[in-house]
């Protein structure tokens, strides 16, 4: 039987790796730029992130967003209906 994959949504997967971190908050704030009340308040699910902090904090804990080939089909079809 094939074992199926757990997919979290790319803000679960952020929250929950910085709430396993042992990284200070202050720390934090200094290598990325993000307030430190930000993170907190995405940590504690009270707001979310603008995407340039998604994107400093994800660089930060080296998290990449890649796709399959059944997910890179679906964002082709869904460029086209935007334009």
């Amino acid at each position: 039987m094939k074992k199926s994959k757990v997919t979290l949504p790319i803000s679960d997967l952020l929250r929950r790796t910085i709430a396993k971190s042992d990284v200070p908050l202050l720390a934090l704030e200094r290598e990325t730029g993000v307030t430190r009340a930000s993170i907190r308040r995405f940590v504690n699910g009270e707001q979310f992130l603008r995407l340039d902090m998604a994107d400093a904090l994800a660089t930060y804990f080296n998290l990449r967003l890649t796709s399959d080939e059944k997910a890179s089909n679906s964002g082709r079809s869904l460029r086209r209906k935007v334009r």
